[in-house]
C-alpha cells in the first residue's frame, strides 16, 4: 500500500483536485475520495446514481473492483469522475 496522487474532474465542477489516493484502493474507493472534495462544495449530490472513474486521455471506463496499482495510471495522471445510473 502506497500514496499515489491523481487529478480529480469530477463531474459538474470547475476545479481539477490533486487527490491522493491509495495503490490498493478499488475505483468505487478512489471515486468516494474524489467525491469527498466535490460533492456538497460544489456539486450537488445525486443518491440515485453511482459514480464512476474513468480515463480522461481516452474514456476507458474502469472497472468498478479494479485496484489503482493495476490500472496503469501514471501519478497526477487525470481521471474523470462521473454520474452513472445504477
Amino acid at each position: 500500500m502506497a500514496t499515489f496522487p491523481i487529478m480529480s474532474n469530477f463531474e459538474r465542477d470547475f476545479v481539477i483536485q490533486l487527490v491522493p489516493v491509495d495503490t490498493e484502493d478499488t475505483m468505487d474507493q478512489v471515486a468516494e475520495k474524489c467525491a469527498y472534495h466535490s460533492i456538497n462544495r460544489r456539486v450537488h449530490p445525486q443518491p440515485e446514481k453511482i459514480l464512476r472513474v474513468r480515463r480522461h486521455e481516452d474514456g476507458t471506463l474502469f472497472p468498478r473492483g479494479m485496484i489503482v496499482s493495476d490500472a496503469g495510471l501514471r501519478p497526477t495522471e487525470t481521471v474523470d469522475i462521473i454520474f452513472m445510473d445504477n
